[in-house]
């Protein structure tokens, strides 16, 4: 039985499928989030947008774990950016119990570059290592 290829994009994971799926369910779940009532936050300024940035950290954060190639790390980046403003325009035109708020988009934004970023540190590989998958080019 030969070994399912997954392409050139994704780093060589032993097990590919495993972690795209829960990438994808983590995409799945912000989405539901988004567009569900807001849950209880902790009561300081600015306290959602902290949640926002960590969201998009760590989904810009796994794609740096699962994509081999910057163009598709770079395509994973712009698709978060362009769903977390999808998002925002959602809260606010079809939703009434959530708003569209710029500062929530940018700070979606911001936490997608800082994601992207750990592609610059020796955690890159983290996953693959986990994963026990060969050592990426």
């Amino acid at each position: 039985m030969s070994r399912l290829r997954t392409g050139r994009s994704l780093k060589p994971f032993a097990r590919p499928w495993l972690w795209c799926a829960l990438w994808c369910l983590g995409i799945a779940w912000l989405v539901v989030l988004s567009l569900m009532p807001g849950p209880p936050m902790p009561d300081f300024e600015g306290s959602d947008k902290v949640g926002h940035f960590l969201a998009y950290f760590l989904l810009a954060a796994g794609a740096v774990q699962l994509f081999a190639r910057w163009s598709s790390l770079l395509g994973a980046g712009i698709a978060l950016v362009l769903l977390g403003i999808g998002l925002e325009y959602a809260q606010g035109a079809f939703t009434d119990y959530r708003t569209l708020d710029t500062r929530d988009a940018l700070a979606n934004t911001l936490g997608v570059i800082a994601g992207l970023g750990t592609q610059l540190t020796p955690l890159r590989d983290l996953l693959l290592r986990i994963d026990g998958g060969r050592k990426a080019d």
